[in-house]
């Protein structure tokens, strides 16, 4: 997969392309039918298929204190398009110069010159250029002076609803990680690099892989059984708590720190990925290290039942 950092790389072999534009966040069942649809449709005509994208997502730039937490963040949104044969990703850097440009002007300048498209996917509610002024009516316009056609999404279901990221989201903010999972294709998961922590964990008997999180917020929060992979060939069975660290001093960091069952290996910097299996209880503040203690013992006992681990002799 070739990965186009802004307008300015664009080369002559970018030109002619199947394409579609939009947030993927999730890259979840319905996004996937769509690049499934443009996989024929870029085969039938010969060309690649391209995918395009904002960073950051519209929202995140015009309000981002009320944007919605990230499902995927970049990092695992191109690996996963990678996974799924996508041939060109096309990131479009939101600025004031974007943001600023006219719906004939993005058409003109990104769709046309730039890539010279083929055939374009949007959803039915797909808007662009300055205000928001440009839709699905106009891109058909001009692809009739331009020589290219338009199709929107087909609407995916699961459930009697729709399959969006909004819906996902929901779901994991509720703590209805099948539901998430079902509309997803796959286990909902966080990546991340194993960090130094305090090592607090160690003194109270549960060690954890603490990562770092390369993102503004998450749709979770609190304690879930978990597996991890990326250490092993296996995936390791464990207890995570995200969010706020749940300390006596009150530590306001956004932390995922995993204490994973039967595991004492050093794996600072090495590259994990945690799936997220049940949630077992929300955040919760402790008015001391005996009464935090006391709690992750309960919260690992349980992850080992809903996981099928056998008990260990409690530390």
């Amino acid at each position: 997969m070739r990965l186009i950092r802004g307008l300015h790389n664009l080369k002559e072999s970018h030109h002619g392309c199947v394409a579609t534009i939009g947030n993927f966040d999730g890259v979840h069942l319905g996004h996937q039918a769509v690049f499934r649809q443009l996989r024929q449709e870029a085969d039938s005509h010969g060309e690649p298929l391209t995918v395009i994208i904002f960073e950051p997502q519209p929202m995140e730039y015009f309000r981002p204190d009320e944007a919605p937490a990230r499902l995927t963040t970049l990092r695992e949104k191109i690996r996963m398009f990678t996974e799924l044969g996508i041939d060109n990703v096309l990131i479009l850097h939101f600025s004031k110069r974007l943001a600023a440009m006219g719906a004939e002007t993005f058409i003109d300048e990104i769709l046309v010159r730039g890539l010279g498209i083929r055939h374009l996917f949007v959803g039915d509610d797909f808007r662009f250029g300055r205000a928001r002024s440009g839709d699905v009516r106009m891109l058909r316009e001009a692809g009739e002076a331009h020589g290219f056609t338009v199709d929107d999404m087909d609407t995916l279901m699961h459930r009697d609803q729709r399959i969006s990221s909004t819906r996902i989201r929901r779901h994991l903010i509720e703590g209805e990680i099948a539901e998430a999972n079902a509309c997803l294709g796959r286990s909902y998961a966080i990546c991340g690099r194993v960090a130094h922590g305090d090592k607090r964990g160690r003194t109270i008997g549960f060690p954890t892989l603490n990562l770092v999180l390369r993102r503004r917020s998450s749709p979770l929060r609190g304690v879930y059984a978990v597996r991890v992979a990326g250490l092993g060939e296996s995936l390791l069975p464990g207890v995570a708590n995200i969010g706020i660290r749940p300390t006596v001093e009150g530590d306001d960091r956004f932390m995922l720190e995993v204490h994973l069952f039967d595991f004492d290996r050093e794996v600072y910097g090495q590259l994990v990925e945690v799936d997220f299996v049940t949630r077992i209880r929300d955040e919760m503040k402790f008015d001391s290290f005996d009464a935090l203690r006391r709690q992750i013992l309960e919260d690992a006992d349980k992850a080992r039942r809903l996981l099928g681990v056998k008990q260990e002799q409690q530390p």
